[in-house]
C-alpha cells in the first residue's frame, strides 16, 4: 500500500543488534545484610514443579537431587516471587533476624 507515492511501511537502512544476556545467579550481586525476608521451603508440599525457579528473576532456585527446590541465601533478595507464583505454596517468607 501507498500513501501520497510513498510505501506505507518503510524498511530500516540500518538496525540496531542488541547483545544477548545470559541469566547468571545473583546477577546484582551477593546480597548482604539488607534483605528483610527470606523464603523457606517446605518440603513436604513442594513438588519440583520448578515454576519458582522459572520466575526467580536472580536465578538463585535450583533443584536438589531429591527432586525437590533449593535456594541460594547468598544470593537472594528475599523479593518473594518465588512463594508469589509457587501453586502447592509450598514456599514462605520468613522474616529475617
Amino acid at each position: 500500500m501507498r500513501v501520497s507515492g510513498r510505501p506505507l511501511v518503510v524498511e530500516p537502512e540500518t538496525f540496531f543488534v542488541a547483545p544477548l544476556s545470559r541469566p547468571a545467579p545473583g546477577s546484582v550481586g551477593k546480597t548482604g545484610t539488607w534483605r528483610t525476608a527470606r523464603p523457606v521451603v517446605n518440603l513436604d508440599k513442594c513438588t519440583g514443579c520448578m515454576l519458582c525457579w522459572l520466575y526467580c528473576p536472580e536465578n538463585t532456585i535450583f533443584k536438589t537431587s531429591d527432586g525437590k527446590v533449593g535456594i541460594d541465601y547468598e544470593y537472594c533478595k528475599g523479593c518473594g516471587v518465588c512463594a508469589n507464583v509457587c501453586p502447592f505454596r509450598a514456599i514462605d517468607m520468613v522474616e529475617e533476624g
